[in-house]
């Protein structure tokens, strides 16, 4: 004990380490009033640390090529000590990751966090979201199992419908004409160094940004008022406010707590959830399966392309609806956050649940 407070003492000394955590935990002020959807991001955080250290431990038994790939999963799963629980862990991760992605992105639109000045906050998390596709599209390739060859080489033709650069686009995703030995290196090294480069990197900037300008106070109750916009920089202070450290850590951590539990309950209770039977057999290039269909989070897209006459129509209202999203900040410029005091924008976020939704269950039973 006198050792570890010496140790501490030396830092303190040299770089304020008091000073520094005090002024970001016990001297951090949050809204009295902010709410449980603000503790998404500390979810995420601890989900995406999940998510490295199992793929870390992964990496050492996954071989990525072709001829190899599906044995050295199997060897995970059924030799490897705890490895059926690591790789569980892994697979079930990323998709309770997108839930709360998707969760979080809803919950900052509903309580209208994405205005001003927070447009680069809104930025760097819609980019996150779009990481969060990648990780998936590119680590459902890696078991190289006939669910994720056929559901990569669907997701991939989908790309040749772009006009004069789609072909080009297909090569470049593929590294060749169809999906193999390259298309398993590009997507394993993207998914094991180029998009966690990437994330971290934005993740730093996100964190910066929030901390940077300031928790947005939750836009209810009788005292709420629209913040003023001015012309300069201003930090959102909440005087009056509760500590960060202990009042919101304790929430943060039992909501961590819950997203942990339902990771272990799905994981021992029911993985087939996310992994369903044509992912159990090997990639077969000459047996296309009768019902190839993506993850959850892509039946929305594999629907919109089935039932516009066109892949580039359909292509092309997925990008405006990703577009509308990436600049709704700079659309919406109104100060005024409150649900009950916009009724449009209010009735076109149900709106776009019910879409998302519905295209999602009719692309799963088409």
């Amino acid at each position: 004990m006198n050792l570890a407070k010496e140790a501490m003492d030396w830092l303190d000394r040299r770089l304020g380490v008091s000073d520094l955590i005090h002024s970001n935990m016990g001297g951090y002020l949050l809204p009295r009033n902010i709410n449980i959807w603000y503790t998404l991001g500390a979810v995420l955080m601890a989900m995406f640390g999940l998510q490295f250290l199992t793929g870390i431990v992964l990496l050492v038994y996954y071989v990525p090529h072709t001829e190899k790939a599906f044995a050295s999963v199997t060897m995970i799963m059924n030799e490897v000590p705890y490895g059926w629980l690591l790789r569980y862990l892994h697979v079930v991760g990323s998709n309770l990751i997108m839930v709360f992605l998707l969760l979080h992105l809803l919950s900052v639109l509903f309580m209208g966090s994405y205005k001003r000045p927070r447009e680069l906050t809104w930025l760097s998390g819609f980019g996150l979201l779009n990481l969060g596709f990648a990780f998936c599209l590119t680590g459902y390739l890696l078991p190289w199992s006939q669910l994720s060859f056929w559901a990569t080489t669907v997701a991939t033709d989908a790309a040749g419908a772009i006009p004069v650069v789609g072909d080009y686009l297909v090569a470049f995703l593929r590294g060749g004409p169809s999906v193999g030995e390259a298309t398993l290196g590009r997507f394993f090294a993207l998914h094991v160094m180029g998009l966690p480069m990437a994330f971290l990197g934005l993740v730093g900037f996100h964190l910066f940004c929030v901390r940077r300008i300031g928790i947005s106070s939750p836009p209810f109750g009788e005292d709420y008022q629209p913040t003023a916009l001015t012309q300069h920089f201003h930090h959102e202070e909440h005087p009056g406010g509760v500590p960060f450290h202990p009042n919101y850590t304790i929430k943060d951590l039992s909501m961590v707590f819950f997203a942990l539990a339902a990771l272990v309950a799905i994981t021992f209770y029911a993985p087939w959830l996310f992994i369903p039977l044509d992912a159990l057999d090997p990639a077969d290039p000459f047996t296309t399966p009768e019902h190839i269909k993506p993850e959850w989070y892509f039946l929305w897209a594999y629907q919109t392309l089935k039932i516009f006459p066109s892949e580039l129509l359909g292509l092309a209202s997925q990008g405006a609806a990703m577009g509308f999203l990436a600049i709704l900040p700079f659309l919406d410029r109104s100060p005024e956050r409150r649900p009950g005091k916009r009724p449009i924008f209010v009735a076109l976020y149900l709106l776009g649940i019910l879409l998302f939704v519905g295209l999602s269950i009719w692309g799963h039973y088409s």
